[in-house]
């Protein structure tokens, strides 16, 4: 589900890649980027890939285990950041890199895999997860991309909510 992150959205369907995004309430917004369901995905990922690299084999290759650790993180850090510069252009931009970081993660799946830190189920799982989260991250730009809402620094002096 997409509701747009503090930008008010209109109720309707529409299909965004192959995803079918839910009828919204009229006038949804999302204050806070831990609301963003792209935000908590990449959590999860993030968490779900400490659990692995934390033992066996994958905790002695430091190199690896550092930029995964590192690409994870960014990937949920440039959601929140994007969404807390209050304007889609910017959202859009800082979405963009996560998309990268997430691409980041993958690449250092195979590699995780090749090296037999990881066994199948669990690659071809984490995998999934990272197309995944891929996908809703593009649909999300492509709604911003075509939303009247700008972003909440042009219609609200107060700024995001602060939790």
């Amino acid at each position: 589900k997409v509701q747009g992150s503090r930008f008010k959205v209109q109720g309707s369907r529409f299909k965004v890649q192959g995803f079918l995004i839910p009828k919204l309430p009229l006038m949804s917004t999302i204050s806070k980027f831990e609301d963003l369901e792209i935000w908590q995905l990449a959590r999860h990922q993030a968490n779900s890939l400490f659990q692995i690299y934390s033992s066996g084999s994958f905790s002695k290759d430091y190199e690896l285990r550092n930029q995964i650790s590192r690409s994870s993180g960014s990937v949920m850090d440039n959601i929140s950041e994007g969404f807390e510069r209050g304007g889609n252009k910017e959202f859009i931009n800082f979405l963009l890199i996560a998309k990268g970081s997430n691409g980041e993660v993958r690449s250092q799946l195979y590699r995780a895999a090749d090296r037999k830190h990881i066994d199948d189920k669990s690659f071809s799982e984490l995998i999934n997860k990272c197309q995944q989260l891929s996908r809703q991250i593009t649909a999300l730009i492509k709604y911003l991309k075509t939303s009247d809402q700008k972003g909440f620094r042009y219609h609200n002096t107060d700024g995001p909510e602060q939790p």
